[in-house]
């Protein structure tokens, strides 16, 4: 890559018209893209292979995945859309190159795409069909890239489809998974927003843990769905959400520690408020690694 460009994972396929679904997910990654070079950040944009439907069997149950792609089962949006099908093993491509380009040595790499953390072994929902963080992270470690990789899931909700088929796989000594969804019920964000500061200020610390850990490779899904105006979130401003970003950038630089993000939920209208919060990812991103000032 150039040294002054960050390196995206992005194909006009991995856009579906999806006409009737409450998320944005299916057309996003267009309008992410068309958001991001109007900034002015220097982007490489890379091509990558699609997932094949039998590579989805190393994470699903071989039954379900055919089935979404027969038509025949309802993928996370609830229909049976064979050119939603037909996205998906280009959004879960892309996230997969990303993976596989800082498990290679790159500090850091970005998948604009949504929709995984919801998708389990053998079902789908929460607009998440298949799980691309748990297809990219089995990869890696399958490959021999990595041997234990990290996932940071910042999106608003329980990644509760990425830990049950941590589960089911046996993966727990081998992947080290936080989901903020499931700590900010637990721990004080979701119930009082003035334990999101507290929380800011414990973030470094779960970025040293994956490192402490063993991980050699961070999967991190910076949500926009956290805002407090997202009509699915709630507890962060506008600045906490960029604070969020920078700590997580400037953490992984300062640890070595590869990064490889994607987008994930938000759902505030019109469309222009999450992409404003993309942008903001990006731009934290662009600026801790050197591509902008």
């Amino acid at each position: 890559m150039s040294s002054h460009a960050l390196p995206v994972f992005y194909d006009p396929r991995q856009n579906a018209s999806n006409p009737g679904s409450a998320s944005p997910s299916a057309h996003k990654p267009a309008e992410a893209m068309a958001s991001w070079w109007a900034l002015g950040v220097p982007l490489e944009v890379h091509s990558f292979e699609p997932v094949r439907p039998e590579q989805f069997h190393a994470v699903h149950d071989p039954g379900y995945v055919d089935g979404i792609f027969a038509g025949t089962r309802k993928n996370g949006f609830h229909n049976t859309s064979i050119d939603v099908a037909e996205s998906l093993r280009w959004t879960s491509g892309s996230f997969l190159a990303a993976a596989r380009w800082v498990a290679a040595g790159a500090p850091v790499a970005v998948s604009p795409t949504s929709g995984f953390h919801h998708a389990g072994w053998s079902e789908g929902g929460g607009y998440c069909t298949f799980n691309g963080l748990m297809l990219a992270a089995r990869a890696i470690l399958e490959e021999g890239l990595a041997d234990k990789v990290g996932i940071l899931d910042l999106d608003m909700h329980y990644g509760d489809g990425t830990d049950s088929i941590i589960l089911k796989l046996r993966l727990t000594q081998r992947i080290e998974h936080y989901t903020f969804g499931l700590s900010a019920v637990q721990h004080g964000p979701a119930r009082d927003p003035s334990g999101t500061e507290r929380w800011l200020t414990g973030l470094p610390e779960i970025l040293d843990g994956f490192r402490t850990k063993g991980c050699q490779v961070l999967l991190y899904q910076a949500g926009a769905d956290p805002h407090v105006d997202d009509p699915l979130g709630g507890v962060m401003t506008t600045e906490q959400m960029r604070r969020r970003d920078v700590i997580v950038f400037e953490k992984c630089r300062e640890l070595g520690l590869p990064v490889a993000w994607n987008l994930a939920g938000g759902y505030q209208q019109p469309l222009r408020k999450v992409l404003e919060l993309h942008d903001a990812t990006l731009l934290a991103c662009a600026r801790t690694f050197g591509q902008v000032a």
